[in-house]
């Protein structure tokens, strides 16, 4: 038999298509396989015990949000930042722009209000400031804790609609902080808003939370 005669101008362009089509596939494959590894960290597919025990083990966050707090006489909205650590809390106001720059700082168990316009400085020690500050996402987590420790019927975890929302009675007796709800968006993964209602169940503060970085 005779001997078969191989083109080399035919078969270079040949393997060298093969091996594009193999780069594409082992591409689409491991964005795809990234696909499925996002999905499955997706706040959206875990349970509602697994997303209870991420929220309760938030140990920092920064965020910015805008605060509308209801009284019997007006409403007041705020845009606030804060930012949350270990024994550390500092909020920030930006607007309405007759307060705007006022620093609340609180750190070492010492609280500090600053007054970025006029050049005013407060110092209070031994202060316990963030087991009171109800405007903080940490205080919410707190007070779920503690009921939650306590085995108590004043904390719940539910889905609603593209929410899961946790929701805590705290037993302090604070008439003007006796419940609180924060939503957690389950196509985002994002604390959504905080809410909290007096003894009556009506509204006193309504957070949203524009953005949000936890454990960043």
């Amino acid at each position: 038999m005779g001997k078969i005669k191989i083109n080399k101008k035919i078969i270079i362009p040949i393997i060298l298509f093969i091996i594009l089509v193999l780069t594409i596939i082992v591409i689409f494959l491991l964005k795809n396989d990234n696909k499925i590894s996002n999905s499955v960290n997706n706040i959206g597919n875990k349970s509602l015990e697994e997303i209870e025990k991420y929220i309760l083990n938030i140990s920092s966050y920064n965020a910015e949000l805008e605060v509308t707090v209801e009284s019997n006489k007006n409403t007041n909205k705020y845009l606030l930042e804060q930012q949350y650590s270990a024994n550390s809390f500092k909020q920030v106001v930006r607007e309405p722009s007759n307060i705007e720059g006022l620093e609340i700082i609180y750190e070492n168990n010492n609280l500090k209000i600053n007054n970025t316009k006029l050049n005013l400085s407060n110092i209070y020690e031994n202060y316990n400031y963030i087991a009171g500050n109800f405007l903080s996402l940490d205080s919410f987590i707190e007070d779920y804790k503690k009921e939650k420790e306590s085995q108590s019927k004043n904390y719940a975890i539910k889905s609603e609609n593209n929410y899961v929302i946790m929701e805590v009675k705290p037993s302090n007796g604070n008439k003007y902080a006796s419940y609180k709800k924060i939503y957690i968006d389950r196509n985002t993964g994002n604390i959504a808003k905080l809410v909290i209602q007096d003894i009556n169940k009506k509204n006193l503060v309504y957070i949203l939370y524009n953005k949000i970085e936890i454990n960043s």
